[in-house]
């Protein structure tokens, strides 16, 4: 077989649409854009949004709020996931942001802070960009060092 012999199913091919070209084809006069009208004429746009002249929804809708756009978004990191890649191997006694990368749990964009959730069972040497209040004393309760950088 080459593609050259294959034949196209019968049905697969649809006629295009001819408007404009007498009554007796069904599509004459008016050419299926009815009497007069915006959409009638030629050069019309539906624009983005546009309600017929309606209020738009997007200018209905109450907006709230501010986004601060200088806002530091950090990548938390919690101690039990911490512990838990301690305890499989992924993670060595010192942790530091590039070994985070590393081992899947940070983003190379973003500042790491680590969160308080469970214990800190070892005594680690912990180096991130930020530390909550209680991270920071169940690491020291443990043995451990937190490290700003």
């Amino acid at each position: 077989m080459k593609l050259h012999s294959i034949k196209t199913p019968k049905n697969n091919l649809k006629t295009r649409k001819r408007v404009g070209r007498g009554e007796g084809s069904g599509l004459g006069k008016q050419s299926g854009k009815g009497h007069k009208g915006q959409k009638a004429m030629s050069g019309y746009k539906k624009k983005l949004g546009f309600e017929g002249g309606q209020m738009p929804l997007i200018r209905r809708v109450p907006k709230f709020g501010f986004k601060n756009p200088f806002r530091v978004e950090y990548t938390g990191i919690n101690l039990d996931t911490l512990d838990d890649f301690h305890a499989k191997g992924k993670l060595s006694d010192v942790i530091t942001v590039e070994s985070l990368i590393a081992a899947g749990l940070a983003d190379k964009n973003k500042p790491v802070k680590i969160l308080g959730r469970g214990d800190a069972v070892k005594n680690l040497t912990i180096e991130a960009n930020a530390f909550t209040k209680s991270a920071l004393q169940k690491i020291e309760e443990a043995g451990g060092k937190a490290n700003v950088i």
